[in-house]
């Protein structure tokens, strides 16, 4: 769609459902390119939502049971990488802090920001706004695999200039 405010206008993509269901978690994958190590970033603008307001990236994706995320969340104001195995998702703790995970962060609505992970073998840095937040250690996902965007619920979300660099 368009919006005269992205970074690369006049068009973005975006998840415009509003459908209330809290399990509900779209995901648009890129199914050309597969990447074991390497870095992901997205601009991603939360608009608006009452359950969720949220915009991820997902790398390692093997099926839609099976990946990495790592979102931001605008009506939480937080950041925080999970992993889903078997359907389930699982925040991972920060590196460090093995009884925290993610961070607490502004994340600002109807505003342009920079979401980014590097990921190379069992560590993950996340990076907001350019700056990183915080590192993690999981080696649950170890081999190539898709990478996408992910959002939830009724979140509506825009994701401009996705960049994917790795092998």
């Amino acid at each position: 769609m368009t919006d005269p405010s992205a970074p690369s206008p006049p068009y973005v993509f975006a998840e415009i459902s509003k459908d209330v269901a809290r399990g509900r978690c779209p995901i648009a994958i890129l199914n050309k390119t597969d990447v074991k190590d390497g870095d992901l970033s997205v601009k991603v603008k939360p608009v608006t939502g009452r359950q969720d307001r949220a915009g991820g990236l997902v790398f390692r994706y093997r099926d839609p049971d099976n990946y990495y995320l790592v979102r931001a969340n605008a009506l939480e104001n937080s950041i925080v990488l999970y992993k889903v195995e078997d359907g389930k998702r699982t925040p991972l703790s920060s590196r460090g802090a093995p009884t925290s995970f993610g961070v607490t962060h502004p994340v600002p609505v109807n505003q342009w920001s920079v979401l980014k992970v590097q990921f190379r073998g069992p560590l993950f840095s996340v990076y907001f706004n350019h700056r990183r937040l915080f590192e993690v250690l999981d080696s649950t996902f170890r081999e190539h695999g898709k990478v996408g965007l992910w959002t939830k619920a009724d979140g509506v979300t825009y994701f401009d200039d996705f960049r994917i660099a790795g092998k």
